[in-house]
């Protein structure tokens, strides 16, 4: 039997109130807008949902997304279930002084807004990234110096085997675009705690409006893209080795590599996954060529 005909029968049985869509096209559930179909993508409203639906499917090969930010899906699509925490939203403050709970759907745009409302300062980083909660600390999500290790408390993480358990950031096991999900990714962050500190609230805003001033100055935020599509090499910058090699403006179909900021691969119109991904090919074996530096992708490829 096919998988989706016993996971169809089982959801509207066991979760009716869960909207599942079929053969839901990934483009529009992800920033390069690439992406052929899911054969079932649900999405669940709170943790519960979420443990259900991971109880019903096959853990293993269950892609669970949040804003897709940091993922190129392949043109073919995608024979298996993908989750997506966008209606697990709810936000609100902690019960320990100067901490915000926030659920894995929450965009970091808008936790950064929340925490600057109630005058709580140490997220202003996270503001401009355009991804959500659960990814960014799957990621150890950052920029302009600041990283979610700073600033996590704990995770309550959902496995497979054990339900959801709740980990301190030490437990997370933080690193450079790495944390303990990264090395588990069935595992799947639920909820995190955030703890700040008091600040000034139009201190904080204005810290807010000069980061984004300085990120719409170098990136080229006007094109569907991953944000800066390759690791940070050791002792390195992948954009300025790309820009070195002269690569800058270098097309393959509807992507390239951004003639603004040469660490930004985009979708300049019509881009497809293989485009994306012959675009990288040709980026690693150049840079290698010439500088002997091998760039290893930030952005994840899911087929």
């Amino acid at each position: 039997m096919d998988w989706t005909l016993r996971f169809d029968e089982q959801v509207a049985s066991e979760l009716p109130e869960v909207r599942i869509e079929c053969d839901e096209p990934m483009s529009r559930h992800t920033s390069f807008r690439v992406g052929g179909p899911a054969r079932r993508m649900a999405f669940p409203k709170c943790s519960a949902e979420l443990e259900k639906l991971y109880q019903l499917a096959d853990a293993a090969s269950t892609l669970v997304i949040g804003r897709g930010s940091n993922l190129l899906v392949a043109d073919e699509g995608l024979d298996r279930l993908v989750i997506s925490t966008e209606q697990m939203n709810q936000i609100y403050l902690g019960q320990d002084e100067n901490t915000i709970v926030a659920e894995a759907g929450v965009p970091l745009a808008r936790l950064a807004e929340f925490a600057a409302k109630q005058g709580l300062t140490g997220l202003e980083f996270a503001h401009g990234i355009p991804g959500s909660v659960g990814g960014a600390v799957c990621m150890n999500a950052g920029a302009y110096d600041g990283v979610m290790r700073d600033v996590v408390q704990s995770v309550s993480v959902l496995f497979p085997e054990k339900g959801i358990q709740t980990l301190s950031c030490e437990e997370m096991n933080f690193g450079y675009r790495h944390s303990l999900l990264t090395e588990q990714p069935e595992a799947i962050a639920v909820s995190a705690v955030f703890r700040l500190q008091k600040g000034d609230e139009e201190t904080i805003r204005e810290k807010m409006r000069e980061l984004m001033a300085r990120r719409k100055s170098s990136q080229p935020l006007e094109y569907p893209s991953a944000g800066s599509f390759f690791k940070r090499p050791e002792g390195h910058f992948a954009g300025a080795l790309i820009q070195q090699c002269g690569l800058k403006g270098l097309t393959v179909g509807g992507a390239q590599i951004s003639e603004k900021h040469a660490g930004f691969l985009l979708n300049i119109g019509g881009a497809t996954c293989a485009d994306i991904m012959e675009l990288c090919n040709q980026v690693q074996k150049r840079v290698y060529e010439e500088t002997g530096v091998h760039l290893e992708r930030e952005v994840k490829l899911v087929k």
